[in-house]
């Protein structure tokens, strides 16, 4: 069953128009900080993403104990253009219909289209949108004015109360602050284009629907990283594996089994959240990494000293699952760490003045999340982190999908890269107790 036809929905397309289905109009989610394809807000506790059947077997194929460290699952969209009445393309999710949309089969990277403004953008973000069959029935009657349209739509009618600023000038986008997270907005773009390219051989696209696994959070900050010493898949050509594993090379996955693949953090001295993206990941040194996790975990007034020990708890236990898990391999997935920048210790802090006065810094924070967010000032209740494993494309075990290759023993570079974390924080720990 589609889980789709039942959930709640968000915002409605206003031309949805397919056959008295109500259409949910879907924007970039403003708080994706890496990755290639663009996440996209779906309602309040849902983003998806295009589809990829590996991806999309792999998470209904999840051994229960793996459940609590990946997003909720939560079924199948497909997904449209549709022009609206100022010219502008949006996107629009419908309940997805069995053999409606266009199949899509996986698709090695080196034979998609390069394009000149982003090399290998989309590898995962269309899933082989490049077939040249078309079925009919699948023609809409807008395809033409699709062409037509003026450009895809980039401004959003979701964004953060928080304003965010790119520390890297390599984004591909002003540095100036802005209400979502620019990598974000460049996926969404890079990802709008090519489908637009397509829209007259492609009429539908299927869509994961995953939970939105910041939603419990006021202020998300958010630390994504690529998890592993191996990032290409079994299936990987030998061009995108030398590609591959020369990153890994020249990167901390190589001496560490982790590298950053994007970072936003809230500030509370200037109210607003600090961004990295993958680029300046890839070029740290060990000690770069270890700057970069102080960083994420320093609010702009004190290091969050309260966030180590359930973190830690958080990535011990993911670390016995996966060790658990023997034949499965997870490359180029990423493991998420999630904290709120509001919590209790987020309220006061000790002004550096002789007489040592408690000084409210609230006025930082918009004043809809001024009131309500965390536990109150004082308690000593551990604050809330959460720990998740996403992007799924290339993963395998033993008997998924019929793989020749099959692994023994557990992902030990996966192991690896959890170890490093988890001995870095405590390292960080003992010197700033």
């Amino acid at each position: 069953m589609c889980v789709c036809q039942t959930m709640e929905v968000g915002k409605y397309g206003k031309n949805a128009t397919r056959s008295g289905d109500r259409g949910v109009l879907l924007e970039p989610f403003i708080h994706q900080v890496g990755g290639h394809s663009s996440m996209m807000r779906y309602d309040d506790h849902t983003v998806c993403k295009p589809l990829i059947t590996r991806e999309q077997r792999f998470y209904e194929s999840l051994p229960p104990e793996m459940k609590e460290f990946t997003p909720e699952y939560k079924g199948v969209v497909s997904v449209c253009f549709e022009g609206d009445s100022d010219g502008y393309i949006n996107l629009v999710a419908y309940p997805y219909v069995e053999n409606e949309a266009l199949e899509q089969d996986d698709m090695p990277e080196r034979d998609q289209p390069r394009r000149k403004h982003s090399r290998r953008s989309l590898h995962r973000s269309s899933s082989g949108t490049e077939h040249k069959e078309e079925k009919p029935g699948l023609a809409s009657d807008n395809t033409e004015s699709i062409q037509e349209t003026k450009s895809p739509r980039v401004d959003l009618h979701i964004h953060s109360d928080v304003p965010f600023q790119m520390l890297d000038g390599n984004s591909g986008l002003s540095s100036e602050k802005i209400s979502y997270n620019p990598w974000s907005l460049r996926c969404h773009k890079q990802q709008l284009s090519r489908m637009r390219s397509e829209s007259k051989d492609r009429k539908l696209y299927k869509f994961l629907l995953l939970e939105n696994v910041v939603h419990h959070f006021k202020l998300p900050c958010v630390l994504d990283l690529k998890m592993g010493t191996r990032q290409h898949g079994d299936d990987a050509s030998e061009e995108k594996a030398a590609r591959q594993m020369k990153k890994c090379e020249q990167s901390t996955s190589a001496t560490l089994g982790v590298r950053v693949c994007g970072m936003q953090v809230y500030q509370l001295d200037t109210g607003h959240y600090l961004c990295r993206n993958k680029y300046y990941g890839r070029g740290l040194s060990i000690e770069g990494f270890r700057n970069a996790l102080y960083q994420y975990l320093h609010n702009g007034i004190e290091l969050r000293k309260d966030l180590f020990e359930p973190v830690l708890a958080k990535l011990r236990s993911l670390k016995a699952v996966l060790e658990r898990q023997a034949s499965y391999r997870f490359y180029s997935s990423s493991l998420l760490i999630i904290y709120d920048g509001k919590d209790s210790r987020a309220g006061m802090f000790v002004e550096r003045r002789p007489e040592m006065r408690l000084k409210r810094v609230d006025s930082a924070l918009p004043e809809s999340l001024q009131d309500g967010g965390g536990t109150e000032p004082g308690c000593s209740a551990q604050p809330k982190v959460d720990v998740r494993m996403i992007d799924f494309a290339h993963s395998t075990f033993k008997g998924f999908r019929d793989d020749p290759t099959v692994h023994d023993g557990p992902d030990m570079g996966y192991v690896f890269g959890l170890e490093s974390l988890i001995n870095i924080m405590e390292q960080m720990r003992e010197e700033n107790q």
